[in-house]
């Protein structure tokens, strides 16, 4: 046993039990509080939704009121928001969604665009460019950020259809 696991039981009592399941946690609400941040804009704030799929790097994973709380980062892909109106879908380039127990989620995407912005001829050139520069010969520089771009119109190509 380490040193920090001897002190967190000393520290913390025997009543305060870590919880660990989500039959554990109050009922907090039965509509789930959206907000959705970019580091230039404010998509959703403080608003009632009933669903929020999204891609993350553990799976794609549906989000609703009451969910476990957890941290998770997002994967280039679709983070979809399903309200009572209507559904959005948005491509979402990375970041983190936090869940937490009071059924507010929190997301801060680095870019997110609405997927009816894309069109498939040119998703499909944007590939086309970036693996003829990972297939050239360039810097080690140049080839990150052409694998990037990569993985990013991968995962745009693999949705871009399904969109309707």
């Amino acid at each position: 046993m380490n040193f920090l696991t001897r002190a967190t039981r000393v520290i913390r009592p025997a009543r305060f039990a870590i919880r660990g399941y989500a039959t554990d946690a109050p009922a907090a609400s039965d509509k789930l509080v959206l907000n959705f941040v970019l580091p230039h804009q404010v998509l959703f704030k403080k608003t009632t939704v009933q669903q929020v799929n999204l891609a993350s790097t553990s799976g794609d994973m549906g989000i609703l009121a009451n969910h476990v709380p957890s941290i998770e980062q997002l994967r280039p892909g679709i983070l979809e928001v399903v309200t009572d109106q209507d559904t959005q879908k948005w491509f979402v380039s990375g970041g983190f969604a936090i869940v937490n127990p009071d059924s507010t989620l929190n997301i801060n995407a680095v870019e997110a665009f609405p997927l009816e912005d894309f069109s498939a001829e040119a998703v499909k050139e944007g590939l086309d460019k970036a693996n003829q520069i990972l297939s050239s010969n360039v810097s080690e520089q140049e080839k990150a950020i052409a694998k990037i771009e990569q993985e990013v119109f991968e995962a745009l190509q693999s949705v871009v259809g399904k969109s309707a």
